[in-house]
């Protein structure tokens, strides 16, 4: 079998099992693309894509890598900053790196990160299309949730990756994203798939639409149709406020 053979059975199988996993139907993969283009009017933060992939990368390089706020420093391997294209129209927000994360640098590069990658394939869209990160930039011992202290330390980095960004949704993964965010105490159960609307972080952000979701982790270890159907409908939501194609019908 030649390897664009292969490439294709594994391409075709990954959309397949996305669809099984998500419990719904997927867009087909191109026919998304986000609502942005370069010739639109210039973003609300008053920065084209390259300027705020600049300033992006200023932040990375020059505060979050040498970063020493709190003890986390002190155990990690790499800083996980983020990724993705720096005008996304979508925003997906989670706890912390894992082991795999704090190992490759990267955001949702493990199991939950490869649940995440399936997710916005199901959406129509890639993980280039949207932007992903972190409320923490460094591992927690044992990937437990993060302390308050160390969600202060890492803070301003979250609100300025926001700020430079500026995205129409935000996707809050779990509860500490979303409490974290959103200010409040109220659970992810009870909050999940009730759009919400994101304080006053800092000049020009209150008022995005923020859409809390599970996190994909705990997807993977309680796997059941109803909690994957429920994701689904949360990202449903989401494209719906995007204007983005809805699944299609068999």
């Amino acid at each position: 079998m030649s390897d664009e053979r292969e490439k294709l059975l594994r391409a075709a199988n990954q959309l397949i099992e996305t669809e099984q996993m998500l419990g719904g139907e997927m867009v087909p993969r191109g026919q998304n693309p986000l609502p942005q283009s370069e010739s639109q009017p210039p973003p609300a933060s008053g920065m084209s894509r390259e300027e705020k992939a600049a300033a992006l990368e200023k932040m990375d390089v020059n505060e979050v890598r040498p970063c020493t706020r709190c003890g986390l420093c002190r155990g990690r391997m790499n800083t996980v900053f983020g990724e993705g294209d720096p005008n996304a129209a979508l925003m997906f927000i989670g706890e912390a790196p894992g082991a795999e994360e704090d190992r490759q640098g990267r955001p949702f590069v493990g199991r939950a990160g490869e649940l995440l990658t399936k997710m916005i394939i199901a959406m129509g869209l890639a993980r280039q299309d949207v932007y992903i990160g972190n409320i923490l930039k460094c591992r927690p011992p044992g990937n437990r949730s993060p302390s308050p202290e160390e969600t202060a330390a890492c803070w301003d980095y979250l609100v300025g990756q926001i700020s430079i960004i500026r995205p129409d949704v935000i996707v809050t993964m779990g509860n500490p994203a979303t409490q974290s965010l959103l200010d409040t105490k109220t659970g992810i159960t009870r909050m999940r798939g009730n759009w919400q609307s994101l304080p006053l972080l800092g000049d020009g952000l209150a008022g995005i639409a923020v859409m809390p979701t599970f996190h994909p982790a705990f997807v993977l270890r309680q796997y059941t149709p109803d909690n994957r159907q429920k994701v689904w409908s949360d990202l449903q939501a989401v494209m719906a406020k995007l204007g983005l194609q809805p699944p299609r019908k068999k």
